[in-house]
Order: structure tokens, then sequence, then C-alpha cells
């Protein structure tokens, strides 16, 4: 997976409005991109345990949160809206994957001034735990009413992506979670698979995308959960951004760059990076042109190159300079005759310039390891001492060879009965010599 940095999401997301639905994972996910959005750094965990502030990252609170009452229960609200030149991301959150709120959401992006080119939504664990206790006919039921309200809203070019819900620790300690749920751990980690099955299942049928986040974040549980069990750390939700933004950019048909893949920013994270603080990492830049050009619109059809392609590489070696040769200059090389393989090979042979330097271009040896010479007039190799004596191989024995027009020799053999020796061809040769093979 390429890491992309700020320049090249800035980039990616020109002119587009992404909206995000969801519960507190998914606010993270929101905080994470409008961060990256800004600037090469991490989120800090008190950013990440922030609910309903004013603002963050020069976003400002909308609706609910800190305006309001702050509760943990299932009408809790909070909207919020990162807004710069080129950009613009909103935050809606959710308790229940489709109510009449959600209803009032939709209606508010269709009948507003821009329409979502981007919708990132996920609606799990509040379904599960806070609702009636047979939970799963309803939940089943307000998935499909859900799929099929987005695609009567959604116009046909708006994307979106469908996130499965993270894995959950095997001790719950979230105070959004009830005591008796929070006992039973266990049950909720098969629920939460069963739950993604379910809605991973209705989005395809539906034709929406789905990126599974169950999977790819299954392993690290262990170290890059936060101690209540539910939420995640910074460096598992920069990963996340990056899965998201890749999926993006496929969908739309952007080229990304060709960069060394960073396969170990969830086990390692960045290298002498700390949260809160910039990368030690510089964005690449081929020749004279800068690291990402100013920020054009990207459209949709056809796949277009996110960064400009670099400029072609100097030749490894220095190719030798047009002059006039001292002997005569031949196209072609001039044929070797046949020599045996049981026989040595001297040779005296004068290389002209041109099958020197194709010799020095195309060799499969390394230069360090080919023969230093002075280029003088006549480039003459000294005579080169005799190859060791080796028996061909197999594949390199002489058959015998049948002429046609004339019969084939057998030599003599003294335990052939005289009866069985082979009659006198009758054939003539032919009157022209024809080519041997």
């Amino acid at each position: 997976m390429v890491h992309l940095l700020a320049s090249e999401v800035r980039q990616l997301l020109h002119n587009k409005f992404v909206v995000v639905l969801g519960d507190s994972v998914q606010r993270a996910v929101y905080k994470d991109l409008v961060l990256l959005l800004q600037k090469d750094c991490l989120l800090t965990p008190s950013q990440l345990k922030a609910k309903g502030e004013h603002t963050f990252e020069q976003d400002k609170l909308v609706r609910g949160g800190q305006l309001g009452r702050m509760h943990n229960g299932t009408h809790y609200r909070e909207v919020r809206q990162f807004c710069s030149g080129q950009h613009l991301v909103r935050f809606y959150f959710l308790t229940r994957v489709y109510n009449d709120y959600l209803e009032d959401v939709l209606e508010e992006l269709q009948a507003g001034e821009h329409h979502p080119d981007l919708v990132i939504m996920n609606s799990c664990l509040w379904d599960i735990t806070r609702y009636e206790k047979d939970f799963w006919p309803s939940y089943r039921r307000n998935l499909e009413r859900l799929f099929g309200h987005l695609r009567q809203v959604l116009s046909e070019s708006c994307l979106l992506v469908w996130n499965t819900a993270m894995p959950v620790g095997d001790r719950i300690t979230n105070r959004f979670v009830p005591p008796e749920i929070r006992l039973a751990s266990a049950s909720v980690k098969s629920r939460v698979i069963e739950a993604n099955f379910y809605s991973s299942a209705e989005a395809q049928k539906h034709g929406f995308d789905v990126l599974d986040l169950h999977f790819h974040f299954r392993r690290h549980t262990g170290k890059f959960l936060q101690t209540d069990g539910v939420h995640w750390n910074e460096r598992a939700h920069r990963h996340l951004s990056q899965l998201l933004l890749a999926h993006v950019a496929d969908a739309w048909g952007v080229e990304l760059p060709q960069r060394d893949p960073v396969g170990k920013w969830i086990t390692d994270g960045p290298e002498r990076g700390r949260p809160g603080r910039r990368l030690e990492r510089q964005p690449l830049v081929y020749g004279d042109q800068p690291a990402c050009p100013p920020p054009r619109p990207l459209p949709l059809p056809g796949r277009q190159p996110l960064l400009p392609t670099p400029s072609p590489r100097p030749p490894l070696f220095p190719l030798l300079s047009l002059q006039p040769h001292p002997i005569p200059f031949h196209p072609v090389m001039p044929p070797f005759p046949f020599c045996p393989q049981d026989t040595g090979f001297s040779s005296d042979h004068t290389f002209q310039s041109d099958q020197l330097a194709f010799n020095c271009l195309y060799s499969d040896v390394p230069p360090s390891s080919q023969t230093e010479f002075a280029a003088q007039g006549d480039f003459r190799y000294g005579p080169q001492p005799p190859m060791p004596r080796f028996l061909p191989p197999c594949y390199e024995q002489r058959v015998p060879a049948v002429h046609r027009g004339f019969p084939r020799y057998h030599p003599p053999d003294p335990y052939m009965p005289w009866r069985k020796r082979p009659k006198t061809s009758k054939r003539r040769a032919s009157a022209y010599k024809e080519p041997r093979p």
C-alpha cells in the first residue's frame, strides 16, 4: 500500500464534498482525514478522546455536542464540518443505521447547495448493544431500508464506501455499552462479525463499495486497540485513512504515485514519528519538479496520474563521442568462422568503437567486473588465453545428417546377417545441389 502525503491527499480530494456518517470510531476517521488534509502528522490521544468540542484543526461544530447537553444516550447528536477553499468534509454522528434522524440527514444532503462526492458510512455497535434484545430482525430490516433509500438520494457520480465495523477487544469498558453487555464481551465480538456479514452483503447487493476494516485490523487488537476495547489509537487510524484513500483513488480511476510501499506502518509506525509531531519523511522530488503541483480538479472518467511522471534518468554509461574512425566502418559485425567446441579459440579481431559501446551498454556483467582498457585508435584486444577443453553437453552432441537425394549411409556391422543388409537405393541424386540444413 502506498503511503500518501498531505499534499497528495489535498490533490486527490480537490473540489470534493466528503460526508462521514457513523459512531465515535467514524468520528476519528473524520478527524484523521481533516488533519491529513492540512499536515503530515498523527492525531494526539487527547484529540482522539475529545467529544463534541467546539473546534478541531480549524473545523467547527455545527450542531449538537457542547452546543447542547453532553450525554451517552441514543439521542446524542453531533454535526461537524471542515471547509477550506477547495475541500468540504462533514460528519454526522449516528446511533442507529436507519431512523428518522438519518432520513432528515439524507434530505438535508439532497436539498443542500453541494451534493456529496464521497460518502463514508458505518453503524454497528450501537445497533447491536443499545436496542432491544432481539435486534437482528430490526438491524437487517434497517439495512435494507438504508441502502434502498441511498440509491434514491445519492447521485450516480457519488461514491459510497461502507466500512465494516472494526474488531472489539476481549474486555469492553466503554461507558456507552450497557453494563450487562460489557460482561459478555465475547458475544459482542461474534455479533460484530455477523453484523459485518449482513451489512456487506446488503451493500454489495445494491452496488455499493465495501471496505472490510475488520479483516485489515483483525490481528492488531493487542497492540493498537485502546484500553476501552472499542476505540483505536492514532497509528491505526492513519493506516485506516491510507486504506480508505487508496480505495477511493482506485474507484475514481486515479493512478497513485509509484513509491516504495509502507507495509509496516501499522506494526512499526513512522520512522522517528510521534503523535502530534510532523513526520521526518520528506516528499519525493523528481528532478526540478515540485513534489506536488498546484491542485487541479480530477476528472472521473479515465485513469489520470496523481503526480507528474518523473523525468527520464540519465544513461548509466556515457556514450562515446562520434569521431571519425581510423579504420573503415562496417555496419554489421563480420561473421566469425565456425570453431568446434573442443578446440581452443584465440581472437585477434579488431573491434569497432560502436561494437565496443554496444558491449559496454548491454553486457550482463557489472561495469566494475569488466576489463578496463585505454581507448586507443584501433581498439584492439590482446590475444586471449586458450579456453579449457570441456566435453560438449548432451544437447550439443553431433547427430548424423541425412542429405536429401542421397541414400543414407549405414556402417558395416559384423553382427548383422547378410540377408538383412539394406539394399542399394536406386534413386538418383538431384541434378542440382540442395542446400544443406
